[in-house]
C-alpha cells in the first residue's frame, strides 16, 4: 500500500527524483539574496512538530496520532521557506521578521459569503515614472503564479526574489481552493455520474475559484503562470476568460496529450505507459524551440509495456487503477499513517539532493504542513485525470480554443515529454504567438532545478507579453 501511493505521488505531483545530471551541478541562488539568518527560528518551529526527532519512546508517537499542526506551524513553515530565497513576509497581523530582503504581504483572499479564500503571496511595487513633462506612473502589470499538485506557493520560493526585480509587475502566487494553506471546502465529486460530468465538476471548482479571486483582487489583466496541474488549470481559465489572460506560461503541464494507442487495452490487461527515461533526452542546442521549428512526430511521450506483465504487476496496476477512480490521494496517506506522515515527506524532498541541506530541511517541513490539512480538492484528480495521468478530457482535443500567447517550458530531463506541447502548437496552427523552452539540468521541477534559467525565461516571456 504505501509502495502504491508514493508511486502515485511520484507521478504526479511536483516531487519528482533528481536526474544524474543535476546532481552534478546544484543550482545556486543569486548572490544578492539575503542569508535568511533571522528565519532559523521558525525553522526549529515548523519541524518542531516531528516525533521522530524528539519521542522518550515508541508509544510516545502514537499519543501525537491525528494531531493537526496549528496555523501558528504552518506560517512559520512557510515563512521559513520563503526567507531562503530572500522573501521577507508580513501579514495583516505581523510585520515581516527581517528586515532585509523582497518585502511580501500574505493575504487570505476570501473569494465567497462562506468564508472560504485563496492563500495569496503578494510582492507589490510602485509604478516608475515616466521621464515626460506629465510625469505620469505607467500601469503595473500582474504575472500570477499557480502551483502543482501536492504543492504550493512556497515551491516557488527561489523564483519570486529574481521575478520581483521585473520593473512595473506585480507578482502573485496563490494557492488552489483546497489545497495548500487555502480553504478546505469540502469537495463533492460526480464519479457516479457521467464522464463528462464528472470532468465539468471538478474543473469548474478550480477555475471559477480563481475568477472570483482575480474579481476581489481588482486585477483586469494577468500573465497567468502555472506549473503542472496549475497549467491544465491555468489553460482552462484562459479558455472561458480570455478577456483577463495577456498570456500563458505553462510549466511543465499535465493533461495535454492524448492517452498512447491501444490504452484502454493496457488498462483491462493491467499495464501502464512507459515513460521516457530520466537522462535519456540530449540537451538541445538551444532552450527555444519556436512554433516552426516544432517536427512532425506523432511519439506521445509513452509507450506500453511490454506483453505479458507478471501477475504481481496487474494485481498492483488494477489496484492502483482501483483507488485512483475512488478518488484516493497521496495526501491520505500521509495523513492516515499519523506520525510516520512527516517520515514519507522527508524521503521525498530528501531526493532533492541539488538543494542545500537546510532548505530541503525546510520544504520538508512545509509540505508536510500543508499536506496533513483536511482533504479538499486534492479529492478532485481522479476526476480529471485517467490512471498514467493522462487527462479524461485531453487539453490538445480543446486548446485551438486559446485566443492569448503561449508558452510551454519543460525541464530537458522532464518525465512530462515536451511533445505534448508541440503537438499543442501544431494544433494552434500559428493563430496566436507560441514559443516552447527545454530548461537544461532540469526535471518536472524546473522552477526548483534550475532556477537561473528558468528565470531567465519566464522574465523574457513576461516581456513578450506587451
Amino acid at each position: 500500500m504505501l509502495k502504491l501511493f508514493m508511486h502515485k505521488a511520484t507521478a504526479l505531483d511536483s516531487l519528482s527524483p533528481p536526474t544524474a545530471a543535476m546532481t552534478s551541478e546544484p543550482q545556486t541562488q543569486s548572490p544578492d539574496i539575503p542569508k535568511p539568518d533571522e528565519a532559523a527560528e521558525a525553522v526549529g518551529a515548523a519541524l518542531a512538530w516531528n516525533p521522530f526527532r524528539h519521542p522518550k519512546n515508541f508509544a510516545s508517537m502514537f499519543r501525537l496520532w491525528g494531531k493537526v499542526p496549528t496555523t501558528k506551524t504552518e506560517h512559520a513553515a512557510e515563512v521559513a521557506l520563503l526567507a531562503h530565497g530572500g522573501i521577507a513576509v508580513s501579514t495583516d497581523d505581523a510585520p515581516a521578521a527581517s528586515s532585509s530582503g523582497t518585502p511580501a504581504r500574505i493575504i487570505d483572499v476570501e473569494i465567497d459569503d462562506s468564508g472560504n479564500y485563496i492563500h495569496t503571496l503578494a510582492i507589490t511595487g510602485s509604478s516608475s515614472s515616466s521621464s515626460s513633462t506629465n510625469d505620469t506612473a505607467k500601469p503595473r502589470r500582474n504575472l500570477v503564479m499557480t502551483h502543482g499538485y501536492f504543492t504550493g506557493i512556497g515551491f516557488f520560493f527561489r523564483n519570486y526574489h529574481e521575478l520581483s526585480k521585473t520593473e512595473d509587475w506585480n507578482i502573485y502566487s496563490i494557492d488552489w481552493l483546497g489545497m495548500g494553506r487555502s480553504s478546505r471546502p469540502s469537495y463533492t465529486s460526480k464519479r457516479l455520474g457521467s464522464e463528462d460530468e464528472r470532468v465539468a465538476n471538478a474543473e469548474s471548482f478550480f477555475v471559477e475559484s480563481l475568477e472570483e479571486w482575480r474579481k476581489r483582487m481588482g486585477l483586469d489583466k494577468m500573465t497567468l503562470c502555472g506549473h503542472s496541474f496549475g497549467g491544465y488549470m491555468s489553460t482552462l481559465y484562459a479558455l472561458k476568460y480570455p478577456e483577463h489572460v495577456e498570456r500563458l506560461v505553462l510549466i511543465s503541464p499535465i493533461g495535454i496529450p492524448r492517452p498512447p494507442e491501444g490504452y484502454d487495452q493496457m488498462l483491462r490487461e493491467g499495464r501502464g505507459p512507459l515513460r521516457r527515461p530520466r537522462g535519456t533526452t540530449p540537451e538541445p542546442d538551444s532552450n527555444k524551440v519556436s512554433n516552426s521549428s516544432v517536427n512532425s512526430s506523432t511519439d506521445k511521450g509513452a509507450t506500453l509495456d511490454p506483453p505479458g506483465p507478471s501477475m504481481r504487476r496487474t494485481l498492483f496496476f488494477r489496484v492502483a487503477m482501483g483507488l485512483w477512480e475512488r478518488n484516493y490521494a497521496p495526501q491520505w496517506l500521509v495523513r492516515s499513517v499519523g506520525p510516520f506522515g512527516r517520515r514519507l515527506i522527508d524521503m521525498y524532498v530528501g531526493r532533492f539532493v541539488w538543494l542545500p541541506e537546510e532548505q530541503r530541511a525546510s520544504l520538508a517541513a512545509y509540505a508536510y504542513q500543508i499536506s496533513v490539512l483536511p482533504g479538499s480538492s486534492e479529492y478532485a484528480l481522479g476526476d480529471i485525470l485517467r490512471p498514467g495521468a493522462f487527462a479524461r478530457r485531453p487539453l490538445v482535443d480543446r486548446i485551438a480554443g486559446i485566443t492569448v500567447p503561449i508558452t510551454f517550458m519543460y525541464g530537458a530531463n522532464d518525465w512530462v515529454d515536451s511533445t505534448g506541447g508541440e503537438e499543442a502548437i501544431r494544433e494552434l496552427g500559428g493563430r496566436v504567438k507560441t514559443s516552447l523552452f527545454h530548461v537544461p539540468k532540469a526535471g518536472h521541477n524546473l522552477h526548483l532545478e534550475n532556477p537561473a534559467d528558468f528565470n531567465r525565461i519566464l522574465i523574457s516571456e513576461m516581456g513578450a507579453s506587451i
